[in-house]
């Protein structure tokens, strides 16, 4: 009931302008339909392209044994996550993921409906290489592609509401011209129509969240767990940078 009662009111959501507190979701076993992806092997000196899917939902790059582990909970309509792709992926990835030393993995934390539309079209394939492709489109995009879901008509928000509860992600995508979006990345109107009608990804992502809050206390995105703990008061690159430095030092 609970997954029913959060897919329902995010119809009705704002697109998040940045933080948000955390609501709650299913505490229901995890879903095995997303399998690891095979890592890829490049140079040893340079772990950058190594790519999985982890047990967690999330997708990782870099040396699975590395001694750091960096875990962001992201929100594809954050714009504080958007500014944190920006500015931090070219030093994390190429002065920390690559020597091997730290691995990055990102798990989303949706907020919002346009959010889990979004989600579900980036995860669909559940290649980790692909997600990361379709990250470095959402964010720079995300100005271009949520602009539609501000303008839905009160008319639109009732007639979502009145569908079935699975059927309601799917509806608002459409409504919002995500359709329309993913096409731009390849991605035919069948395939698209397939990704955010998924309920079982969408409930892999409600539990995703829920681990979140349950596990880290994550409240808002964008959220980072360093080596296991949450890093309280970090949400942007000057403020974690030294906190990886730290934990790298000898």
């Amino acid at each position: 009931m609970i997954a029913v009662a959060l897919r329902i009111g995010m119809v009705a959501l704002t697109l998040a302008g940045g933080t948000a507190m955390a609501a709650t979701g299913p505490k229901t076993a995890p879903a095995t339909r997303l399998k690891a992806a095979a890592p890829s092997r490049p140079a040893m000196s340079n772990w950058v392209e190594t790519y999985a899917a982890t047990p967690e939902g999330g997708f990782r790059r870099g040396n699975p044994a590395a001694r750091v582990k960096l875990v962001e909970y992201g929100s594809l309509t954050c714009t504080h996550c958007r500014a944190f792709h920006g500015e931090a992926m070219r030093s994390l990835l190429g002065k920390y993921v690559a020597s091997g030393k730290l691995s990055y993995e990102y798990r989303s934390f949706v907020l919002n409906g346009p959010d889990m539309g979004a989600a579900l079209v980036a995860r669909c394939s559940g290649n980790a290489k692909s997600f990361f492709s379709a990250l470095n489109s959402f964010y720079p995009d995300q100005p271009q592609w949520t602009q539609p879901f501000t303008t839905l008509s009160e008319d639109d928000r009732t007639r979502m509401a009145a569908l079935p509860a699975d059927k309601q992600i799917a509806a608002l995508a459409v409504t919002g011209k995500l359709d329309s979006y993913a096409a731009t990345l390849g991605m035919s109107r069948a395939r698209f129509d397939a990704c955010v009608g998924d309920k079982a990804q969408a409930d892999r992502l409600i539990e995703i969240r829920q681990a979140a809050v349950e596990t880290y206390k994550v409240t808002g995105t964008p959220g980072f767990i360093l080596n296991s703990q949450y890093l309280d008061d970090v949400f942007d690159w000057a403020a974690l940078e030294p906190k990886l430095q730290a934990a790298l030092a000898p």
